[in-house]
């Protein structure tokens, strides 16, 4: 059971930044489920061997070869409120090098309490477990930058939440776990040199670009914030609600991470929440761009001491930084919303021609991703958003703008399938599928579900349950952290 080059560089950081910690053998895995595309991609290749010992290795049972298993430390805002973390319940076993070169973390989330669990159990339940694999890989088919699932093992013991619950591991491969809280951590501890060390690896790792610079810290700064700009407009042109957007759940590298109280949002409302514990909003789907910038202001305030040795020179290139977000933002959202309308030039009334068309959305309570997929396709649809006059007129002033760079509505709908998609994990689909593998343990609504999420731009008889919207859209539909 090889298969894996592990290296494990993290481990160079100074000692504070982790805690050596060994996964807490499990009464009886059993595999649930193997990405085997992912691995291929990887070059992960083990030795063939039977599904127990798959099965072993992936609960942590037994040890890959190579493996240094370590506990990351890290802190974080957690809606708004400041605290010491780390990995309570995750194992990062190394870094894993492709064939290629590329460097990814291979994790197992649930693998048992570390020095960090602060009373907690250190494991996960069956459900959230899934919830993150048909979430991540249907991210990934989306073109969204994401961690991604591997394998998910059932553990054969019960969790305790509420109630009693199916135990399961997940491996988790990631570009890296270091998160704004991972800087926040360094800033807090202010041992070792640590936060240099830090930022030195993270570029080395993730910002080569910065290496040779003169202003390498600003220029490292402005990277990241451009990449979190790009990533939340992915985001918010999917109509994906991150959930718990905690500065520890922001990666440095510019990967969706952390898939807990998440979701996808059918009829359009900027307010949409689904997370149980989100109870005033904080990380609704339109507030996501504004927490972003929030938590990149966290990570500037840790960059000062590299910024400038002068305090008032340091906060003042912080704050030019963090003031570009919105700009870069609305930049990165306006090229979204362009591709999406199938337009392919830039115009300053397409802020407004946007802005019409989901003040539209909103008033008649039409389903996003089916809005857009319509416009795509020119089918016909009962929904009164294309019956009302002011949609008509707004759809006049669509072709006419199509009309000015030369594009004509059947040439902008072509490449319009291939930005909106058809397929999304639904809320009722991934509960489906969530529901069947709990109570019965069968498996197959979650493979069909993942099937249909590889070809989200797809229409195709056997995914045209998984395109239309639900009947009836639950309001006090909620999703859970499942710690």
């Amino acid at each position: 059971m090889n298969g894996w080059n592990f290296q494990n560089s993290y481990s160079s950081l100074p000692a504070h930044f982790y805690q050596r910690a060994l996964p807490t053998p499990v009464r009886d895995p059993r595999m649930v489920f193997f990405n085997a595309s992912l691995a291929d991609a990887l070059g992960f290749s083990p030795e063939p061997s039977s599904p127990a010992i798959l099965a072993s290795h992936f609960a942590g049972n037994s040890i890959f070869n190579g493996s240094e298993p370590i506990a990351q430390a890290y802190a974080g805002h957690q809606f708004a409120h400041f605290t010491m973390l780390g990995d309570g319940r995750a194992i990062l076993l190394g870094e894993h090098l492709t064939p290629s070169g590329e460097r990814f973390d291979v994790q197992l989330k649930g693998s048992g309490p570390t020095p960090y669990s602060r009373r907690g159990d250190g494991r996960a339940a069956l459900g959230p477990m899934i919830r993150e694999l048909i979430i991540s890989e249907g991210m990934h088919a989306l073109g969204i930058p994401t961690t991604r699932s591997l394998a998910v093992v059932s553990t054969g013991e019960p969790v305790y939440r509420d109630h009693s619950l199916q135990g399961a591991i997940l491996t988790r491969i990631a570009r890296s776990h270091i998160r704004v809280g991972t800087f926040q951590f360094a800033a807090a501890t202010q041992r070792d040199d640590g936060l240099k060390k830090l930022a030195d690896y993270t570029i080395d790792r993730h910002y080569p670009e910065c290496i040779s610079a003169t202003t390498r810290y600003r220029d490292f700064l402005n990277a990241v914030i451009d990449r979190q700009a790009k990533l939340v407009s992915q985001w918010m042109m999917v109509g994906f609600i991150h959930g718990v957007m905690n500065t520890d759940n922001m990666s440095i590298c510019g990967e969706t991470i952390d898939y807990g109280p998440c979701a996808f949002m059918d009829q359009y409302h900027p307010d949409t929440v689904f997370s149980s514990i989100d109870h005033h909003g904080r990380y609704a789907y339109g507030n996501q761009p504004v927490i972003a910038q929030w938590n990149l202001a966290r990570f500037s305030e840790t960059l000062l001491p590299l910024l400038s040795e002068d305090r008032g020179a340091a906060l003042t290139i912080a704050k030019e930084a963090i003031d570009r977000f919105p700009a870069s933002f609305l930049g990165y959202w306006l090229q979204g919303m362009r591709s999406k309308l199938g337009l392919e030039t830039e115009n300053p009334g397409d802020l407004d021609l946007s802005n019409r068309l989901l003040s539209l959305m909103l008033k008649h309570e039409a389903d996003y991703t089916y809005t857009f997929r319509t416009l795509s396709n020119g089918g016909s649809t009962d929904s009164p958003l294309f019956t009302d006059a002011e949609f008509i007129k707004w759809k006049q002033d669509w072709n006419q703008r199509l009309a000015e760079e030369g594009s004509t509505l059947e040439s902008a709908q072509v490449r319009m399938l291939s930005l909106n998609p058809a397929v999304i994990p639904r809320n009722h689909l991934v509960e489906e599928a969530l529901l069947a593998a709990n109570e019965s343990g069968n498996l197959s609504a979650l493979e069909k579900l993942l099937e249909a999420l590889k070809n989200p731009y797809a229409e195709t008889e056997v995914n045209v349950r998984y395109r239309e919207p639900p009947t009836r859209t639950d309001p006090d539909y909620r999703t859970f952290c499942g710690t």
